[in-house]
């Protein structure tokens, strides 16, 4: 038995080939007003990095932080989304998460959890100097996966009136799904049932081993976290949507792109709606996986939305 898990784990990990759909479509992005990296210390001492966007016009009163998707950053694409919805009057930071970007060693966390610890000190940090502004979670792909799990987590629950998903990754074993997510991530599937089995006998070893790659391209390596360790492959998604969505207790709202070549926008409805009645669902015609946060069609629908129900409105 030891051989065989040993052989398992061991497996290499392979990187599918170049998705295009998601190199493109930093394309005609304005990058000219993307704010500087900032960082803030979080409890383990290290380096969080952020980008914060004042807002713009007439201040709505409400603030928003933004989770990038998987291998991205607070400087990649969502930029387009984030600038938009500052311009509209809502006070917007966009955060590196852990392993990603500015944020700690690209593809690895120290445990599972600690991205949610992250979180909480980063809130903390920004409420010395906005104690009473109104906050919305909103999350991209697998960062939306993740901006469920925040909602479903009573430690944190009260730290937003609002959480916003686009295009949600919600889980493995999610019918909303494409395999492989289109062929956008491949994981070492011998690897990830060695470390699961190791779990289960209560060896927790070998989890900064990457178990997840990317299609990102093979010259993006300065933006994009091409790989996953099985810790943060764990932690950076929903524990599971028939778990996390009942748990939640403030309005959610997802949007989807109804072109998205990850996910099978069209099931949204029905595979949430039937575990939690109150989400809100809306797809936006003829806008990809990405396009949901570059597309100017879909930026001025996701961006008006978070501006107008900015204080929690369901």
């Amino acid at each position: 038995m030891a051989l065989t898990l040993a052989a398992m784990i061991a497996t290499p990990l392979e990187r599918p080939p170049e998705m295009r759909s998601v190199s493109d479509s930093s394309k005609g992005i304005d990058w000219s007003t993307l704010p500087s990296l900032e960082r803030f210390q979080a409890r383990d001492g290290t380096w969080i990095g952020y980008r914060h966007y004042p807002p713009n016009g007439p201040a709505t009163g409400g603030g928003a932080i933004f989770i990038h998707g998987s291998s991205g950053s607070s400087g990649t694409v969502n930029h387009a989304l984030t600038h938009a919805i500052a311009a509209r009057g809502v006070e917007t930071w966009a955060l590196d998460i852990r392993g990603h970007g500015g944020s700690g060693t690209r593809g690895d966390i120290g445990y599972a959890g600690q991205l949610e610890d992250d979180l909480i000190d980063f809130v903390a940090h920004l409420r010395k100097g906005a104690p009473d502004l109104p906050l919305t979670l909103i999350g991209h792909s697998a960062g939306a996966g993740f901006s469920l799990r925040v909602a479903a987590t009573p430690i944190m629950q009260d730290m937003f009136v609002r959480t916003v998903l686009l295009a949600p990754y919600l889980g493995y074993d999610a019918p909303t799904n494409r395999p492989d997510s289109g062929g956008w991530a491949k994981a070492d599937i011998p690897r990830l049932l060695g470390l699961t089995a190791l779990r289960k006998l209560g060896i927790d070893c070998c989890s900064q081993l990457p178990v997840l790659a990317f299609a990102v391209p093979a010259t993006s390596a300065k933006y994009l976290t091409s790989t996953y360790s099985d810790r943060l492959m764990r932690n950076f998604a929903t524990r599971g949507y028939r778990l996390d969505l009942p748990a939640t207790t403030r309005p959610i709202t997802i949007f989807g792109g109804g072109e998205d070549e990850m996910m099978i926008s069209d099931k949204y409805a029905e595979v949430v709606q039937a575990i939690k009645a109150s989400v809100d669902v809306k797809i936006i015609d003829g806008i990809n996986h990405m396009g949901i946060v570059t597309n100017p069609k879909a930026v001025s629908v996701i961006a008006e939305d978070v501006a107008r129900r900015g204080i929690g409105q369901s």
